[in-house]
């Protein structure tokens, strides 16, 4: 089932008058529904493989074809996974001209279209991600993600742009996009022909198994890292769009399958960092760059890669936090000084002071693990002291329960402060009286003089 578009997608950019309009602004029907075919794509990823699937039936497999078949499958896959993506896509690590000619050999034997084709479309697929500008956005659904957006034509005008002058600068790069029909051909069905041919003489074969149907596993396995990894996995280090990591991906994929950590760290040489995860492609790059054909691999801080993860939990913890009853926030509580809270108690209300909030234990009387008597001698009194050590420390969970009943704040805070209050008014009070006294007190000298007069 197909997922509307993000909302937050900007809306494509409006047609000239005097642009043609792409038969993908077309309904599909009866009669134009071949209109809408790719028909180089679906020819390459759907007729050939159904033909090989065809042919297989009538194809004994020799044994050593099919290790042959592994080989070549393994090797024309890191040509996607180590070449394509992590070298050229992404620039995760430099390789001499020798790794570089033999990637884009091997490469092309996936076939799925030439470095500069495939590296544009990816490029375009991370600025993009999610978006209509995503040329194989996730969320139109997973068939269109897999194959849909090679099987049907696409508006070439809006996809998303992206800066491939590099590649462009990249002799190997150029020479593969230009002559890439001829290289296709050797490196997909030729090549692994005449290796079963002329070492064991099993010439149909080689085609059949190490030709056309590894090319359809391996095309099937890198269209999973556009499809499988924004479907099922976690999203360990961020949730805002669909990519996620997850150990069976990684195996379809030859170690692509961390792909929620690959959006956030494209430049890093490695999809997954810990050392039980699988990843083959990163550990042939690093093998190799224990020679001289591999250098400058590029590794993201771990004081930023823990960040995200470490924010990406404190999401979850807080969603987790956001469905437990924490108590009525102390913003939302009524202030209640400190006679209204006596006035309450000697009420019949069972009321208890601790840390400044007025807290109802009636629910809890009956239930209190020290007994009633100890709850009931705390009410309508400060027992903070109380709570906190003074009798008893109580656990985090008798302090989590007593939040769940507040039902005000003490006007000053604790009981001590009403103490103050009231010495403080008692020693205005009898300041004014004294000092009123004091006015009315005669001295003698002035009652004389009073009389003198």
């Amino acid at each position: 089932m197909a997922v509307q578009p993000s909302m937050s997608s900007q809306p494509p950019p409006p047609r000239t008058s005097t642009s043609k309009p792409s038969i993908t602004s077309e309904p599909i029907t009866l009669s134009n529904w071949y209109q809408h075919i790719n028909w180089i794509s679906t020819t390459l990823v759907i007729i050939v493989p159904i033909y090989g699937l065809f042919a297989i039936q009538y194809t004994p497999i020799h044994r050593l074809t099919l290790a042959w078949s592994l080989i070549y499958y393994f090797l024309t896959g890191f040509g996607i996974t180590g070449g394509y993506h992590r070298l050229w896509s992404h620039r995760c690590y430099s390789a001499r001209l020798p790794l570089r000619i033999f990637l884009a050999f091997v490469g092309a034997g996936a076939v799925q279209g030439s470095i500069r084709f495939w590296s544009s479309k990816h490029r375009a697929h991370h600025r993009w991600t999610d978006t209509h500008k995503d040329p194989y956005n996730a969320l139109r659904g997973f068939f269109f993600s897999h194959l849909g957006w090679m099987i049907f034509k696409q508006d070439s005008r809006m996809i998303g742009r992206t800066d491939i002058s590099d590649l462009d600068e990249d002799p190997v790069v150029v020479w593969q996009h230009k002559h890439f029909l001829e290289t296709m051909l050797m490196a997909a069905w030729i090549f692994p022909m005449c290796v079963a041919g002329l070492l064991w003489g099993d010439w149909w074969g080689g085609l059949v198994y190490a030709g056309i149907m590894r090319a359809c596993f391996v095309q099937q396995a890198t269209f999973c890292v556009n499809s499988l990894a924004h479907y099922i996995g976690d999203q360990v280090f961020d949730d805002r769009r669909t990519p996620r990591d997850h150990w069976i991906t990684a195996l379809v994929t030859l170690g692509e399958g961390y792909h929620n950590f690959h959006h956030e760290f494209p430049s890093d040489y490695r999809n997954a960092i810990s050392w039980h995860q699988y990843d083959p492609t990163k550990w042939f790059i690093y093998l190799l760059s224990k020679t001289t054909l591999a250098s400058n691999l590029k590794r993201f801080r771990h004081n930023e890669i823990e960040k995200g993860r470490l924010q990406q939990q404190q999401k979850a913890v807080d969603i987790a936090r956001s469905k437990l009853d924490w108590g009525t926030p102390l913003a939302d509580l009524p202030v209640i000084s400190w006679e209204e809270f006596q006035a309450e108690v000697e009420g019949g209300a069972a009321l208890t002071s601790i840390a400044g909030v007025i807290h109802d234990v009636s629910a809890f009387v009956e239930e209190h693990p020290g007994g009633r008597a100890l709850i009931k001698s705390a009410l309508g009194k400060d027992a903070t002291a109380v709570f906190n050590g003074g009798v008893y420390m109580h656990s985090n969970a008798a302090h989590n329960l007593l939040s769940t009943m507040r039902i005000g704040v003490l006007r000053g805070g604790q009981e001590v402060e009403s103490w103050k209050l009231e010495a403080s008014a008692k020693s205005k009070a009898d300041g004014l009286m004294g000092d009123l006294r004091q006015r009315m007190t005669v001295t003698k000298d002035e009652a004389g003089a009073a009389e003198a007069a």
